[in-house]
């Protein structure tokens, strides 16, 4: 076994150029493990980086791949590694780098926890990325206090979603702002009240402790809405105003008392940790859109560019 199958692309452009290819399994080193990938999802980033918007961060060395998350098995384990065997069942992040949408990872044990006990790998993986950004965001970064007022930006998408049910389990009274074929599914998470972006002005939504924007965009007319002391975290920003955009979430992070935090995740163990705990106590649930196969992948983008989606679009491998 030295080749596997993987998503690539070799170069930049829409959906129509990723491909199922063959690239060589990665040699397991010291400290590492080998997990057999068997479930990942599509996320915004990945859009992004394959469309060329971020080329100078990305690189022009072809093919490249795609694909952060992982739920799977540890297939091998490298020199060093104690704790973990063949056939344990985990989920995790690839760090600061793309790949997982292939059959195999090596990754470290700071990468990955054990996945949740009482969901297959296709529902566990659409919880990892929404799951993580939302308890760092609201938790860590916001610092959401039971009773406060939460307004939640994209929330019927993949980070969204989670976003509303992680808002109401901090005690949080939830606000959400969706599509209009979405607005039953985000009330059916938890959501308190739901309002159609499309036809909501911001300056109809009232006042906010906490705005979690998971868009990128209008971030001047959503920091408008916050209370005194109020926080607003972005977790996206406008990549067709990149420079504009970076300016006033640097800008806005220092002065005012209305603060905009932004971040750039890179989960460790301990977070997946505790979403599994999470999960496994039924305070989230999984918010799969649609499985695709691997061979599907440009379809897969493509749906998650057309917009309009419930929770992930999830690549099923094996």
């Amino acid at each position: 076994m030295n080749q596997m199958r993987a998503a690539l692309y070799d170069s930049y452009g829409p959906p129509e150029v990723l491909y199922e290819g063959e690239v060589p399994v990665p040699e397991v080193g010291p400290g590492q493990v080998l997990v057999r990938v068997h479930a990942t999802t599509v996320n915004g980033g990945e859009l992004s980086g394959r469309a060329g918007k971020v080329r100078l961060v990305t690189g022009f060395r072809f093919p490249q791949r795609v694909g952060i998350d992982y739920a799977g098995e540890i297939a091998a384990v490298g020199p060093g590694v104690e704790g973990w065997r063949e056939g344990d069942r985990v989920w995790g992040f690839m760090g600061r780098s793309f790949g997982s949408a292939a059959e195999y990872v090596a990754v470290r044990p700071r990468q990955f926890s054990l996945a949740p006990r009482n969901l297959t790998p296709v529902e566990a993986v659409s919880l990892l990325a929404g799951g993580t950004t939302s308890i760092t965001g609201l938790r860590d970064k916001a610092r959401l206090s039971p009773g406060e007022r939460l307004l939640v930006r994209g929330a019927s998408g993949g980070v969204g979603s989670v976003a509303v049910q992680i808002g109401k389990l901090y005690g949080a009274h939830v606000t959400a702002l969706a599509g209009a074929t979405n607005l039953d599914f985000v009330r059916d998470l938890g959501a308190d009240e739901v309002f159609d972006y499309r036809t909501t002005h911001p300056s109809a939504l009232g006042g906010y402790d906490v705005v979690l924007d998971t868009v990128g965009t209008q971030h001047s007319a959503f920091r408008r809405l916050l209370a005194p002391g109020g926080r607003m975290v972005a977790v996206s920003f406008d990549l067709d105003r990149l420079l504009a955009s970076l300016g006033y979430i640097m800008g806005s992070a220092v002065h005012g008392s209305r603060r905009v935090r932004f971040f750039s995740g890179n989960p460790r163990h301990e977070l997946f940790a505790e979403l599994a705990r999470h999960a496994e106590n039924g305070d989230v649930r999984p918010v799969v859109d649609t499985v695709h196969s691997l061979a599907d992948i440009a379809n897969a983008h493509r749906a998650l560019e057309a917009g309009g989606v419930r929770g992930k679009h999830v690549i099923q491998l094996g």
